[in-house]
């Protein structure tokens, strides 16, 4: 193919390419932003569910480790007192 014709094929598809690039852009943003509010819904709906049944997340879990540790600690200046 001559020059000539790839650069008349180029003016041709040229915009158009450009046309599905930015298509392709606005398309992959739309399902990032739809995955990333299905994955907040699902983690929502667990803890949810974690929470109906009894279940600690492990927030809360590492809050009363550090409860418990700060007791042991005071009950030991108490101990060590007498």
């Amino acid at each position: 193919m001559p020059d000539s014709d790839l650069d008349r094929l180029l003016a041709v598809l040229g915009p158009r390419l450009d046309e599905l690039r930015s298509l392709f852009d606005d398309l992959s943003g739309r399902w990032r932003g739809d995955a990333i509010r299905v994955g907040e819904g699902s983690k929502r709906r667990i803890q949810e569910l974690a929470r109906e049944v009894g279940l600690v997340t492990r927030e809360e879990w590492d809050e009363l480790e550090l409860r418990v540790a700060q007791l042991e600690h005071r009950l030991h200046l108490v101990e060590d007192r007498d």
